[in-house]
């Protein structure tokens, strides 16, 4: 079974659905399978069905990429289908063998002479083929179109702010929506553009960060502290979210008990590390959100300030993404497992790295039909939040159509 959770979270007064896709590198394809299973559901031509789109690292290149589509969500997900089913690495990042032996060196003459004979590398991967792939996939300037026009209200992209540590979340929404402010986290209206998406996929330490407006950016996902947070201030009280955890969340044996053979390598570490970064922040805003829908559902009797819950429905890998990147590993070019196994990325806890590096389609495919077999599981919970398109509980189409909804 797919892990998923129906609940309720935060109050707030619109009416609007969303689509949270979280970060999760080449774990991304796995939202592909799961919305071409919800476009396979609706008309032929009909507009995106989420008036609100949120997304982080990888899934904010499939909000983008569905928000640039809006009128026909169908046809968005077929490009994101023909992108993540023929990927490989040589997309994402430079893998030319004397490209990556220099980024290693340079690492390396670094560290030994303390930064002396060279000062420290910025990145470990070149990440212009990327930027070159969005350039052509997905056309940025047709959003502000797609907002004004009215199969979408809003999209936002999570990135983190290295100047102030904040998470920044850039939003492109209709006029109604204000900035907001929290602790370490904000909403600042922006076009969301070809250097917005790079920034919410630079992933540490690996992809180089992104200038913004004067300042650097890095993954959406290292500040991320409330991955719902956007959803609620662009005005959504259903939200469905697309996570990349699987189960188990760690690779194969680790919560076996018995002794590790040797400490856990840097490749290990690195993994956990994005491991944690990707999906921890999902985990706890859920937990929360249930603790906060307890209080409002237990309120004092015959008061009524107005709150209401908010829907949320999880949809989640049902086989650990990890066993399955471990599978196709060799799938990788040659300079890049090279540069992997020396950090130890292909030891026997080291698969973690490997499931968010692999950009490769023999995995990619894999995922994604996954994340579609899922969906048709987890049907009954997913219609609900396709409104107009479906009744709400049932799988019969409603006669409104988004366009007749009123704007704000």
């Amino acid at each position: 079974m797919a892990h998923n959770d129906t609940d309720t979270h935060y109050a707030f007064f619109e009416d609007r659905e969303a689509l949270v896709l979280s970060g999760g590198g080449a774990r991304g394809a796995y939202q592909v399978g799961v919305l071409k299973a919800v476009a396979d559901w609706l008309p032929a031509h009909a507009p995106c069905p989420f008036e609100v789109l949120v997304g982080t690292s990888a899934g904010a290149l499939n909000a983008a990429a569905l928000a640039a589509r809006a009128h026909n969500f169908r046809e968005g997900v077929a490009v994101l289908e023909q992108v993540w089913a023929n990927f490989s690495v040589d997309q994402v990042v430079r893998t030319n063998p004397g490209q990556v032996l220099r980024n290693g060196l340079h690492w390396i003459l670094s560290l030994v002479s303390a930064g002396w004979l060279l000062p420290p590398p910025r990145y470990l991967l070149d990440t212009a083929p990327l930027r070159e792939l969005l350039r052509r996939t997905i056309p940025v300037e047709r959003i502000p179109q797609m907002i004004t026009s009215g199969p979408v209200n809003a999209l936002a992209v999570a990135t983190t702010s290295y100047a102030s540590g904040r998470a920044v979340a850039f939003f492109d929404a209709v006029p109604s929506v204000q900035d907001w402010h929290r602790v370490r986290r904000s909403g600042v209206r922006r076009p969301i553009d070809l250097e917005v998406l790079m920034a919410s996929a630079a992933i540490p330490f690996l992809f180089p960060a992104t200038e913004l407006d004067g300042q650097f950016y890095g993954d959406g996902a290292m500040r991320q502290l409330a991955p719902l947070s956007p959803a609620v201030h662009l005005g959504a009280n259903r939200v469905l979210v697309i996570g990349t955890r699987g189960e188990p969340a760690a690779t194969p044996g680790a919560a076996d008990s018995s002794p590790a053979p040797a400490p856990p390598s840097p490749g290990h570490l690195l993994g956990f590390v994005l491991d944690s970064l990707f999906t921890d922040g999902l985990s706890i805003d859920l937990e929360r959100l249930r603790q906060v829908n307890a209080l409002i559902e237990t309120g004092a009797p015959g008061h009524d300030d107005g709150r209401r819950p908010i829907e949320c429905c999880v949809i989640q890998p049902s086989e650990d993404p990890t066993a399955m990147a471990r599978r196709h590993a060799n799938a990788l070019p040659r300079s890049l497992r090279t540069l992997l196994r020396t950090m130890g990325a292909f030891e026997a806890r080291g698969g973690l790295l490997v499931s968010y590096l692999l950009f490769e389609s023999v995995y990619t495919r894999e995922l994604m039909a996954l994340g579609y077999a899922d969906a048709l599981a987890h049907r009954d919970e997913i219609v609900p939040f396709l409104q107009p398109w479906f009744s709400a509980g049932s799988a019969s189409r409603a006669p409104a159509a988004r366009q007749n909804r009123p704007r704000p």
